[in-house]
C-alpha cells in the first residue's frame, strides 16, 4: 500500500438542513490552492451550487469555472469514487489532487469514513482529510434538541463552523458555543462572517499533511489542556460527552493496540470519536491516532514533541459509556506491559469498559 500521507486527500463537509454546507464549499473553491479539487454531491437534488458556476460535462461530473470538478453522487458512494480515479488515470477530467464530499443535510458521515476503509481499491488511493460541520447559529438550539442526527454531524467533526452569526444574538452564541464544546471539546469553533473568504486551511490542515500537522496538533493540545482534565458535562437531552485521558508513564504499542482494539470491537457504535498523542516506549517523538467510531486510520508521527508535556493524551467523545471504566482499563492494560506487575496480579486482568 502506498504511503498513507501521500494519498489522495478526502474531506467531508456536513451539517443539518439550511445549516450552510453549500455556501461555506463555494468560498473555500475560491482559493488558489483547491483549484485541483472535485467535489462530491451525496444527494441528487441538492447540488445547491450556483448553476451560474457550473458548466455540464457529462450527466454527472460538471466542471466549476475555478476548474474544479463537481460530481452529484447518485448511486453508491464507492462507485462514484472509483469512477472518478478512473476518468483521472485516462485523463478524462482534470487532474485533482484532493476530494470533498457535501453529504446531504441529514446524513451520518461515519459511514463515509467506513468506506475509505472497507473497500481496498478507494483505500489504496485516498485517505481521510477531516471532518468540517456546519452549524446554523440561528437555529442550531431547535435543531440539536429534536435530530440526533445534528448531534452526530457535531460529535465526530474535527471542525464547527457557525454560519449566520449576523442573525443571532450575541448571548445565544457564546451558549450555544459552550453546548458545542460538551459536544465536541476537540474541535475548534470557527466563526464565519458574512461574505468574508474562510480559510483554505479547513480543507488542508490535517495529522497526515506535513504543512498543517502542527496547527491540527495545536488545537489537540488546547482540547486537552490544563482545563480538559475531566469531562465538560453531558449534553442536555443526549449522553454524548468529551473528555481526556492523560496516562503518565509511556505506552507498551502492543498493550496499548490491545486494549483500543478490545475496546472498539465491544463499544466502537459509542466512541463517536478518539484522538491521541502518545508516549510510547522507545519511540522519541510522539505518535497520533485518529479514529472514527470503529474505524482507527493508521498512526502518523511527529518531528519533534510539542511542548514539554510527556504524557499521552487521548481526547474521547462517546456516547452512554462511563469515562472512568475506560481510564481504569487503559491503567491495567498499561500497567500489565511492565512484568513486575504482571506477575503480581497473576494475569487477572479486568477489561470491562463499562455498558450503556
Amino acid at each position: 500500500m502506498a504511503d498513507y500521507a501521500s494519498l489522495t486527500g478526502l474531506n467531508v463537509v456536513t451539517g443539518f438542513l439550511g445549516s450552510g454546507k453549500t455556501t461555506l464549499l463555494q468560498g473555500l473553491l475560491r482559493s488558489p490552492r483547491l483549484r485541483d479539487t472535485a467535489v462530491l454531491i451525496n444527494e441528487f437534488g441538492e447540488v445547491g451550487l450556483d448553476h451560474q458556476l457550473l458548466q455540464h460535462v457529462s450527466e454527472t461530473t460538471l466542471l466549476l469555472d475555478n476548474g474544479c470538478l463537481c460530481c452529484a453522487v447518485r448511486g453508491d458512494l464507492q462507485e462514484a469514487l472509483r469512477d472518478l480515479l478512473s476518468q483521472r488515470s485516462r485523463g478524462t477530467i482534470p487532474y485533482f489532487s484532493r476530494v470533498v464530499i457535501e453529504t446531504s443535510g441529514l446524513a451520518d458521515p461515519v459511514p463515509i469514513a467506513y468506506t475509505l476503509l472497507a473497500d481496498p481499491v478507494i483505500q489504496h488511493h485516498f485517505r481521510l482529510g477531516n471532518i468540517v460541520a456546519t452549524v446554523d447559529a440561528v437555529s442550531a438550539g431547535h435543531t440539536l434538541d429534536n435530530y440526533p442526527e445534528s448531534v452526530k454531524q457535531i460529535a465526530v467533526a474535527d471542525r464547527l463552523i457557525l454560519t449566520k452569526v449576523d442573525m443571532a444574538d450575541a448571548q445565544e452564541v457564546s451558549s450555544l458555543c459552550a453546548r458545542l464544546r460538551r459536544l465536541n471539546g476537540s474541535a475548534p469553533i470557527l466563526q464565519l462572517a458574512p461574505g468574508a473568504a474562510p480559510d483554505d486551511g479547513l480543507l488542508l490542515d490535517d495529522i497526515y499533511r506535513h504543512e498543517g500537522k502542527a496547527r491540527e496538533i495545536d488545537n489537540w493540545l488546547r482540547a486537552s489542556g490544563p482545563d480538559a482534565d475531566g469531562p465538560l458535562g453531558h449534553e442536555h437531552g443526549s449522553d454524548v460527552h468529551s473528555f481526556t485521558v492523560r496516562v503518565d508513564r509511556p505506552l507498551d504499542w502492543t498493550a496499548f493496540g490491545i486494549w483500543l482494539t478490545m475496546l472498539l470491537n465491544r463499544h466502537g457504535e459509542n466512541i463517536l470519536r478518539v484522538k491521541g498523542l502518545l508516549n510510547v516506549v522507545d519511540v522519541a517523538t510522539p505518535v497520533l491516532i485518529n479514529g472514527v467510531q470503529h474505524i482507527v486510520h493508521p498512526p502518523s508521527h511527529l518531528d519533534v514533541w510539542p511542548d514539554d508535556d510527556r504524557r499521552s493524551r487521548l481526547i474521547f467523545i462517546v456516547r452512554g459509556l462511563d469515562e472512568a471504566k475506560i481510564r481504569a482499563s487503559l491503567d491495567v492494560f498499561n500497567a500489565l506491559a511492565n512484568p513486575d506487575v504482571q506477575a503480581r496480579l497473576s494475569g487477572r486482568v479486568p477489561v470491562d469498559v463499562g455498558d450503556r
